[in-house]
């Protein structure tokens, strides 16, 4: 999991993990919505901005880029890698 940070620095900061696979929203009675729980992993060497993201041509078709408004999306391995390639983590 890449963790972003969307209301303040619009960057990639870290990395976590899925430590429970989704269940049911307890917030909701609407069983559409799911929810899973992540533990903090790794802190990046250097955070990855939306603005290094988007000027990235490697990075053109990244969910996060494509539909923004999306909490969650999918990262694929050449995503992740050039990610860590930007953060000084490779």
């Amino acid at each position: 999991v890449l963790f972003y940070h969307s209301n303040e620095g619009l960057e990639i900061v870290g990395t976590a993990k899925v430590s429970r696979e989704y269940y049911q929203d307890p917030t909701t009675d609407d069983e559409s919505w799911v929810a899973v729980d992540i533990e903090a992993d790794k802190k990046l060497k250097k955070p990855v901005t939306l603005l290094q993201i988007k000027s990235d041509k490697r990075l053109s078709e990244m969910v996060l880029i494509k539909i923004s408004r999306l909490s969650v999306g999918p990262v694929t391995d050449k995503e992740w890698n050039i990610i860590m390639e930007l953060a000084g983590m490779k």
